[in-house]
């Protein structure tokens, strides 16, 4: 019988429709967890796969009970919905996921201004207000979490200088995450951020950061996804204000052999991790 140890909690993550957020829906789920999904994918997109519909789908087909909620993580009353929903289908929130943001590592004078925005809005506020939502029913669970997917705050010149807007937006979901585990220690709610060791093959990497050439050589979703569901069943007092690597944490739990996620020997290096 397969083992279900997050059966009766519930999820709620931003965006999820492909990629880490879904195998990360798709993991949970298949553990027992009800999972909502606050994405804006309602209608298939030519250029990505996947919508938050085939996502719920997804996560149902593995064993859990999936919400889509049709909603921009930037507007508050998107996110209260999502929170709204949640706790009248699945009864609380035990997770919050800060998964959604927006993807444009180019240089300053080549980033459009328009884009600076849509990352610092999904990034930041997105995460703030997601969070900010669900922090009253995280109180109320016995087991709760917080979960970034978000790098730590390396300030080595090699990464800083790579792309500071994109830098800025996901080392600002950092900062607010390790913030949260400071101001809720007392609640008892653990707060962490969790980032790659390498490049995973989603359709960001396949359509931004050097198509199928680097999607070869790129690890699988499923290595955060894995990852993601050691940290999430950790005691919440006990697990609390780090900022977490995907091979760290399987290495920790005894596991060696990361062929399974694929990207063979030559896989690169990903952001803000140094070798």
């Amino acid at each position: 019988m397969t083992s279900r140890p997050l059966a009766g909690r519930t999820l709620l993550m931003s965006g999820g429709s492909r990629g880490i957020g879904l195998a990360i829906g798709v993991a949970a789920g298949r553990l027992g967890a009800n999972v909502t999904l606050l994405a804006k994918t309602d209608t298939p997109d030519p250029r990505l796969p996947g919508t938050v519909h085939t996502a719920a789908a997804e996560i149902e087909a593995a064993g859990g009970q999936a919400l889509a909620v049709v909603g921009d993580v930037r507007e508050e009353a998107a996110v209260q919905r999502a929170v709204d929903e949640t706790v009248a289908r699945f009864g609380g929130i035990d997770f919050c996921v800060n998964n959604a943001s927006a993807l444009a590592p180019l240089k300053t004078e080549e980033l459009p201004v328009k884009r600076f925005d849509l990352m610092q809005q999904i990034q930041l506020r997105g995460t703030f207000l997601l969070t900010r939502a669900a922090i009253p029913h995280l109180r109320r669970s016995p087991h709760p979490h917080i979960l970034s997917l978000s790098p730590p705050v390396n300030l080595a010149p090699r990464w800083m200088g790579l792309h500071p807007a994109y830098t800025l937006a996901k080392y600002g979901m950092t900062l607010l995450t390790l913030g949260w585990a400071a101001e809720l220690a007392e609640a008892g709610i653990a707060a962490n951020a969790l980032w790659p060791r390498t490049l995973i093959a989603t359709a960001a990497v396949r359509n931004m950061l050097g198509g199928d050439a680097s999607m070869q050589r790129a690890r699988s979703p499923e290595i955060m996804a894995d990852a993601a569901m050691v940290i999430l069943q950790r005691p919440p007092r006990d697990c609390t204000g780090q900022t977490f690597i995907d091979e760290d944490v399987l290495r920790a739990e005894g596991i060696t052999d990361f062929s399974r996620y694929g990207g063979g020997p030559d896989v690169l290096l990903d952001l803000y991790v140094d070798p």
